[in-house]
C-alpha cells in the first residue's frame, strides 16, 4: 500500500493562490514524478479493483489525468466531463452553484448508457459542488454511480456532506 506521507511530500503547497488566504495543493509536482504518479493512480484505483466498473468519469481537468489512468488500471472505459462548449457532439449540461457564483459542466449525451456502473474521479474534494454536479449529471443520463474517488480531500471544507448518497473514497486528507 502507498504511504500517504510519501505522496503528500510530492505535493507543492502554494500560499495565496488563486487568492489571498488560500493554500493551494498543487499535484503537478506529484504527477511529474513517475513513481509518485504511478502510486497515486494505484491508490485511487485500489478500492475498486474487484468492483464491476464500466466507465470512469474524469472531471476537467486534472480529473482527466487521474481518471484516464484509473480507467486503464480497472479495465474500464473513460468519459470526460468538461466545461461548456468543449465537446463536439450533442451534450447534456448541468449548472451548479459555487460559493461565489455559478458554473456549468457538460458531457456527451451518449457518454454513458442507462444502468452502466460509473466511478467518478477527480483530483480534489473541497466543498463538493463540482462532484455533486457530476453525480447528478451521470444520474440524469441513467448511470449507476457506484462511487466518487479523489486523490486529495480538504476535510475542513466538508465537501463529503454534499455527497451523502454516494460512496466517497479519498487517498490523502488535509485538515487545515
Amino acid at each position: 500500500m502507498v504511504e500517504a506521507d510519501s505522496l503528500k511530500a510530492m505535493i507543492r503547497e502554494v500560499p495565496d493562490f488563486p487568492k489571498a488566504g488560500i493554500l493551494f495543493y498543487d499535484i503537478t509536482t506529484l504527477l511529474r514524478d513517475p513513481v509518485g504518479f504511478r502510486d497515486a493512480v494505484e491508490a485511487v484505483a485500489a478500492p475498486f479493483a474487484e468492483r464491476p466498473i464500466d466507465i470512469v468519469v474524469g472531471v476537467e481537468s486534472r480529473g482527466f489525468i487521474l481518471g484516464a489512468a484509473v480507467a486503464d488500471r480497472l479495465g474500464a472505459g473513460f468519459v470526460p466531463v468538461r466545461k461548456p462548449g468543449k465537446l463536439p457532439s450533442a451534450t447534456v449540461r448541468i449548472d451548479y452553484a459555487l460559493e461565489y457564483g455559478s458554473d456549468s459542466l457538460e458531457v456527451h449525451s451518449d457518454a454513458v448508457a442507462p444502468g452502466q456502473r460509473v466511478l467518478i474521479v477527480d483530483d480534489l474534494l473541497a466543498t463538493g459542488g463540482t462532484a455533486r454536479a457530476t453525480v447528478d449529471l451521470m444520474k440524469r443520463l441513467g448511470a449507476d454511480v457506484l462511487a466518487v474517488a479523489f486523490l486529495v480531500e480538504l476535510t475542513f471544507l466538508h465537501g463529503r456532506q454534499r455527497l451523502d448518497d454516494v460512496e466517497v473514497a479519498t487517498v490523502l486528507q488535509y485538515d487545515v
